[in-house]
């Protein structure tokens, strides 16, 4: 019973994170660039602080559940006498997802506390860098969240 559920969790996580930065990416974006960049600054200030507290309770299930996952099986493996060797897509999926974890600690609390000190500071163009550098290590976490995706449901094919 619990396999399943930490499964489902596990998934749930991944659809939570891979979708907030896909929908901050390519529609919240654009839509606040219209705005002037007190505005703009101020108001992506605040919604990635709450998008990062959710990615960081996401982060965690992740790497719980799916060390718990990868654990288990192994241990039935072992248990009935096997030899467990962990399939290249989940060294694959455990290898990205640790680098993912990675970088989005540097976004939340290198880039993201830059992008709080220029809001303290209304200093609207050091929060457009920040913002900038925020974008861009977004993207290549989505990149990397979507090869994840793109592996596993190909190893789940075969």
């Amino acid at each position: 019973m619990l396999y399943p559920l930490l499964k489902t969790l596990h998934l749930l996580a991944a659809v939570v994170w891979i979708g907030g930065m896909v929908f901050s990416h390519f529609f919240l974006r654009p839509a606040v660039a219209q705005l002037e960049p007190a505005l703009r600054v101020r108001l992506m200030h605040a919604v990635l602080g709450r998008f990062f507290n959710a990615v960081l309770l996401v982060a965690i299930l992740s790497l719980g559940s799916g060390t718990w996952l990868i654990g288990q099986v192994a241990r039935q493996v072992v248990q009935a006498g096997g030899h467990f060797a962990m399939p290249l897509e989940w060294m694959i999926m455990s290898t990205l997802g640790g680098v993912m974890v990675l970088i989005f600690a540097y976004i939340r609390w290198v880039l993201y506390r830059r992008l709080g000190q220029a809001v303290s500071a209304s200093d609207w163009s050091d929060g457009a860098l920040a913002l900038g550098q925020i974008r861009n290590w977004v993207a290549i976490n989505l990149v990397l969240g979507v090869a994840i995706v793109v592996v596993t449901l190909v190893g789940v094919s075969h």
